[in-house]
């Protein structure tokens, strides 16, 4: 049914997939990313007036689509993305609870439409509860979940990357449910709605933590745990010629290997929380006395849990990344490539993002559109 909709033919494991995405910014691209990265077939429903506004190369969470421009707050428009949702495996939106039931492609009318659809819906504070229509960002969500008092000094908290909610609690989090739900509409033959929001996606992250609360392991000061910035041995520390190194040495063995590569005596024991501060010190020293090139020489590739800390300009470049192809460059614009990596499928190289529109005709074409239909939808102000 899904056969051909999508202009850009996908290599990997989800090829027989169809991805229809309601444009968006974040999380839900992100999530639609990684499934044209796997090989689904995503086709990006782009708002009427995005249409001109220029390439996209720039912009790499919208690599690997098609891009249908179509203006949803016409009815024609609407009738538009319904016969679209017939061809579809999965339709992935980000819009505040209740806005597609109001544009009349929510759950009910896809569903009704395609009944083997899967209906992911990525929001914040999710589809109910007393925060649901309240707007919010990244750090609202990881502060609610108790995530963001974790992160770091003991005098305040910490402003991260939105990694945590917006894409990890997030997006990957909504991948992980349509793709169940699509494994389980294979057996069923019914679809259903994921509701996915990053204050549930955020917390389910922190479950170890958690662990190590009920464990007596944590405390909820601050810098004062082992992954926390609190353990001198699970920490970053400058070196003399003003870059930094990462030490993760948690285990005893790990420990003992880098104190005996730096070689140091007497130091205090790895576990003894009172003398910390003597530890960091210790370490601290030691590593500003020698450039970043020393260390790397040093501890890179041994036990002692060491990486040196890069720039986004540096990382691509090392040789361990370089060998991987961790990074690709797509159109003059240097990215992550697409993970994980399949023995026997295989991914395809990234392809760069579609201007808005751009494939319009064609896609409505391959789902059955006449060109007198086409045109019809053009001249009404449905498409562009």
């Amino acid at each position: 049914l899904t056969a051909g909709l999508c202009l850009i033919p996908g290599v990997g494991p989800l090829q027989d997939v169809t991805i229809l995405e309601l444009g968006g910014i974040g999380p839900v691209p992100f999530c639609g990313m990684v499934f044209a990265d796997l090989g689904a077939r995503v086709i990006r429903i782009d708002r009427i007036d995005e249409v001109g506004s220029g390439p996209r190369r720039t912009e790499p969470l919208l690599r690997g689509r098609s891009s249908v421009a179509v203006d949803l707050k016409h009815p024609a428009g609407v009738e538009t993305v319904l016969r679209l949702v017939a061809h579809s495996d999965a339709l992935i939106e980000g819009f505040r609870p209740g806005t597609t039931e109001r544009l009349g492609i929510g759950p009910e009318e896809c569903l009704a439409t395609n009944p083997r659809l899967v209906y992911g819906r990525m929001t914040g504070w999710g589809q109910e509860g007393p925060l649901a229509q309240a707007a919010g960002h990244d750090i609202n969500f990881i502060a609610l979940t108790g995530i963001l008092g974790m992160i770091g000094p003991a005098e305040a908290p910490a402003v991260p990357l939105n990694l945590v909610g917006d894409f990890g609690g997030g997006g990957m989090l909504l991948a992980v449910g349509v793709l169940a739900a699509l494994l389980e509409a294979e057996r069923s033959g019914s679809g259903q709605v994921i509701d996915a929001a990053m204050v549930d996606g955020a917390a389910l992250l922190s479950t170890m933590v958690h662990g190590f609360r009920a464990g007596g392991l944590w405390t909820d000061e601050r810098a004062a745990n082992v992954l926390d910035g609190g353990a001198p041995f699970y920490a970053a520390y400058r070196t003399a010629d003003g870059g930094f190194v990462s030490i993760g040495a948690i285990e005893p063995q790990f420990f003992r290997e880098l104190i005996d590569r730096l070689g140091l005596s007497g130091v205090p024991d790895q576990y003894d929380r009172a003398r910390w501060p003597e530890l960091r010190a210790r370490l601290a020293e030691t590593f500003a006395g020698r450039e970043l090139s020393h260390w790397v020489d040093v501890l890179e590739g041994t036990d002692a849990c060491f990486a040196p800390v890069l720039s986004a300009d540096d990382a691509p470049a090392h040789p361990h990344l370089s060998q991987r192809g961790t990074f690709v460059e797509v159109d003059g614009v240097r990215q992550p490539a697409p993970a994980p990596r399949f023995s026997r499928t295989g991914l395809g190289a990234p392809v760069s993002p579609a201007a808005a529109g751009r494939d319009t005709e064609a896609v409505l074409g391959a789902a059955g559109f006449s060109t007198s239909e086409v045109d019809r939808l053009r001249e009404d102000g449905a498409i562009a």
